[in-house]
């Protein structure tokens, strides 16, 4: 797979061309030099790096961690390790929150279907007074 074009590297990665040219933007992708004639060719290597940072995002980094880990690279483990266990850390909080969020929706929803009003929701006035309630 040597000497591809921006578009044929898109269709390998499945990877938008857009989206190529954003992660060269901010430094994730090199741009190869122009020839005088022709288009760009990227390497193998560019493939490599587009699967790498697609794995990454499917982890949950962000670009920046992304940037960080691709800058780190091999022979940094602590420091790819810290990231690593800073990111789970993150998702823990995450999911939390979200277990929380689930355990008010779930309460909201049960309200819902015990007060069955045509005239007034009672997860919208619930909403309402949570509202009014963390304002004052």
């Amino acid at each position: 797979m040597n000497g591809l074009t921006i578009g044929k590297l898109a269709t390998a990665t499945g990877v938008a061309v857009e989206t190529i040219r954003y992660y060269q933007s901010v430094g994730l992708m090199r741009q190869p030099k122009k020839p005088a004639s022709g288009y760009r060719q990227y390497s193998d290597d560019a493939v490599a790096r587009l699967a790498f940072i697609r794995r990454a995002k499917r982890l949950g980094f962000s670009l920046t961690e992304i940037k960080e880990l691709l800058d780190l690279g091999d022979g940094h483990c602590k420091d790819v390790l810290e990231l690593a266990e800073q990111k789970l850390q993150r998702v823990d909080d995450q999911l939390a929150d979200l277990k929380a969020i689930k355990g008010v929706l779930d309460e909201l929803i049960s309200g819902c279907r015990e007060q069955r009003s045509t005239e007034h929701c009672s997860l919208i006035n619930a909403l309402y007074r949570a509202k009014t309630a963390r304002a004052d």
